[in-house]
């Protein structure tokens, strides 16, 4: 079996801080969510659900390339969104938006660098996002976008991709590569 792993763009830690002082008082309020841990806050670019051993080297070979031809870009979270819809929310989370469609153009990149490396990458439709809290069986979250729609919105420069292990037990992050963006 081989491991976890996703490509992500991580952002700054004065983001990070920003973005847990508006949600760290919501987190008592609804202690049916599965709040995400700030430090493990990412926007992910591809996900690939068991990279062999052997295809890691070739896939961090080809994850270089891509971010080597993929030019900086601001990145901006604004606005709440909801998986798979409001109506019965799994996943309650930031919507993220590339400048010059920045991030998608990263997004297809990483899965293009997993399939020339051999890599089963999960096709789902690629939505920007920075994931807050999960629920099992999915709430009614017409009110929680409300709340997510009235933060403020943060912007920075995405200068760097990550290739990130996930690890089952512990249920923890460990970034495995950085990648600099050109």
């Amino acid at each position: 079996m081989g491991k976890r792993m996703f490509t992500a763009v991580l952002p700054p830690e004065d983001v990070v801080q920003q973005i847990d002082t508006l949600v760290e008082p919501r987190r008592e309020a609804a202690p049916d969510l599965r709040w995400r841990r700030p430090d493990g806050w990412h926007l992910t670019t591809s996900f690939m659900g068991s990279v062999p051993d052997s295809h890691l080297e070739r896939l961090v070979e080809e994850l270089g390339a891509a971010a080597a031809r993929t030019p900086r870009f601001v990145v901006r979270l604004s606005g709440g969104i909801a998986f798979p819809h409001a109506g019965k929310a799994k996943i309650l989370a930031l919507a993220a938006h590339g400048a010059e469609g920045g991030l998608d153009a990263l997004a297809r990149r990483c899965r293009s660098a997993a399939n020339n490396a051999g890599v089963a990458v999960d096709g789902a439709t690629f939505v920007g996002h920075l994931t807050l809290a999960r629920h099992n069986r999915g709430i009614e979250a017409t009110r929680w976008l409300g709340i997510l729609d009235s933060f403020p919105g943060w912007s920075w420069t995405a200068d760097e991709l990550v290739l990130i292990e996930s690890h089952q037990v512990g249920r923890h992050y460990e970034v495995v590569e950085r990648f600099a963006l050109r």
